[in-house]
């Protein structure tokens, strides 16, 4: 039966007409009700991803075993493959961002684009990473939960059509969100979403991705309980202060290990986007080289939590320990850069795992009374290994303090951290995420990215623009400057090279010294400065307001006597227009 309104008391009815005035009227009341609901449906999303990934892990681990028992243990080196078989195609044909770890594409979506991101890579990531994790593949959650939130968000902001700065903190509340729910971390994820999203330490900023975290996390614990990552850990205790240098030791030692991590991820990127093959193949033959090394080391596969717990309890040797971290760098590479789907995180806190447990194994082997169990310097080593990587050491610290709720490590990590990351700093200016972002040509700082560092000159460049001969009187230059209004012309000669330009000054100055019967080719600058077309816009400005010139020749990069355009400040302006997305109005929401 219905409920006419005329049955609901007049009170009710009058609040219920002030909320709805209020979402109408107010962008405040409806913005935090959207920062709740990206956090209810990121806790969900969670929820869902970490069921899906047990799931597919049963589906081809266990269905494996039972359908290629004929090949014995060594079906497990065909598992993976066959994962990378159903995930290239899903995000070769249907969302191509969901490719690699995630996290890159939401801070590029939040400093270039006004936080706009395809609804759609909600969904394909979630089944693209579920499987590829499930099936073996050496990543981590975090990434995958990550741009899935943050989907969530941008979408709700474009559905209401809220103002960009909206749309970009509701992609920030998703991230924080699935980083809460995921890792059940509501601190570390409101800081992981400030220091590597956003970018930015506000209040404002603060208080709604805090909201958002806050109601993912309780979301989460209201299906998958309410119990750290990590379970079983070793009690530390702080021997003596002869323990200070070697966590010192550790964390330059994690520096230059997520250093070598960075450069192996994106060297095997390079690798298999310069075969000439299917794209939505590579992953398979990706996966057959995981299978390979989980033949022998199990717990490479996935995200590796077991073997983490094992490695910081003392249950492997330094010979398998070391190995195993060795290994894992070379099996997120090959899983990532083949074209799968997962997060960093997780590996690098593998490699942590590996790292400071062997580390521990040695010192406490050398100084058995003076320095305490391996277990706490493969948790430091965690820590360590992951702030070097993404340059985030707050995130470090509370992510493992939450994951682990061992207070009295905080100490000891917190020193491990500080040092890793500094020295990681002085290894690299980019992180493992913002290197991604860097190879697509945009620099990501503190705040936002320079539009004209996502126009490329050759989008905006004024193709047929009028050229002179060197041969040209001076005279009849003049008369074709005062023609067309432009103060300048490139030289070409009979061949078509470029042979110089020449301006109106030029003209002017040889006019003042009585030269009436000078060609264009003797007062014309030879070798003039030059861009090319695959340069951005912004350096290309660079040059023009260096040169203060108004406007620069553009040539071809294999052949610079080519003349292809000219970029004028006009084109500049309209390069800035194309590039900022409109401050009020955001176009239709994305299907």
């Amino acid at each position: 039966m219905v409920i006419g309104l005329n049955k609901i008391p007049l009170y009710i009815q009058g609040k219920l007409r002030d909320i709805l005035e209020l979402w109408r009227t107010s962008e405040l009341t409806k913005g935090i009700i959207l920062v709740i609901l990206v956090g209810v449906v990121s806790g969900l999303g969670a929820v869902i991803f970490r069921w899906a990934i047990s799931g597919f892990d049963s589906v081809f681990f266990d269905g494996g075993e039972e359908a290629l028992g004929f090949l014995g243990r060594y079906y497990v080196i065909l598992i993976p493959a066959l994962g990378g078989l159903l995930v290239g195609p899903l995000i070769y044909f249907f969302a191509r961002e969901a490719k690699g770890h995630g996290v890159p594409e939401v801070m590029l979506a939040v400093a270039a684009t006004g936080g706009r991101i395809r609804a759609r890579v909600a969904a394909v990531k979630t089944l693209a990473s579920s499987i590829c994790i499930g099936s073996g593949g050496s990543v981590g959650r975090e990434g995958p939960i990550v741009q899935i939130g943050s989907s969530v968000g941008s979408s709700l902001g474009q559905w209401f059509r809220l103002r960009e700065e909206w749309v970009r903190l509701l992609v920030a509340c998703g991230a924080a969100g699935g980083i809460s729910a995921t890792f059940n971390a509501p601190i570390a994820g409101i800081f992981f979403s400030l220091e590597l999203i956003l970018r930015q330490f506000n209040l404002r900023n603060f208080i709604f991705v805090g909201l958002s975290s806050i109601t993912a996390t309780t979301i989460a614990r209201a299906f998958l309980g309410d119990s750290p990552s990590f379970t079983h850990i070793p009690e530390y205790a702080w021997t003596s202060a002869w323990e200070i240098p070697f966590y010192i030791l550790l964390g330059v030692i994690a520096a230059f290990v997520a250093w070598g991590f960075v450069r192996a991820l994106y060297k095997c990127e390079d690798l298999f986007n310069s075969w000439r093959f299917p794209e939505y193949l590579k992953p398979a033959f990706g996966g057959i080289a995981i299978g390979l090394m989980g033949l022998y080391y199990s717990d490479l596969f996935g995200v590796g939590y077991e073997g983490m717990e094992t490695a910081i309890l003392g249950g492997f040797g330094v010979g398998a320990l070391v190995g195993m971290g060795l290994l894992k760098i070379l099996a997120t590479s090959f899983t990532i850069g083949s074209g799968g789907s997962g997060g960093v995180f997780a590996p690098s806190l593998f490699m942590g795992a590996m790292l400071g447990s062997a580390f521990g194994v040695g010192v406490h082997t050398l100084f058995p009374t003076a320095i305490t169990e391996s277990g706490a310097y493969g948790l430091v080593g965690m820590g360590a290994v992951f702030a070097a990587a993404a340059h985030a050491p707050i995130t470090a610290i509370l992510i493992l303090f939450e994951m682990t709720r061992d207070y009295l490590i905080i100490v000891p990590l917190m020193l491990a951290v500080v040092v890793s990351t500094f020295t990681a700093r002085r290894l690299s200016r980019e992180s493992i995420y913002t290197m991604k972002v860097k190879r697509m040509g945009i620099e990501i700082t503190e705040g936002e990215v320079d539009p004209l560092k996502l126009v490329r000159v050759r989008d905006v460049m004024t193709r047929d623009f009028p050229t002179v001969s060197p041969e040209m009187p001076i005279k009849k230059l003049l008369t074709e400057l005062e023609k067309t209004g432009h103060h300048g012309f490139p030289v070409v000669d009979q061949e078509g090279c470029l042979y110089g330009c020449v301006t109106l000054s030029d003209v002017e100055a040889a006019m003042k010294r009585g030269s009436y019967d000078f060609k264009v080719r003797d007062i014309a600058i030879r070798n003039p400065v030059i861009v090319y077309p695959d340069q951005t816009v912004h350096e290309a400005l660079l040059r023009i307001g260096a040169l203060d010139v108004g406007r620069i020749p553009v040539v071809d990069r294999n052949d610079p006597t080519r003349l292809l355009g000219v970029l004028r400040r006009h084109d500049i302006v309209r390069a800035y227009t194309k590039a900022v997305p409109k401050r009020q109005k955001l176009p239709p929401r994305q299907q």
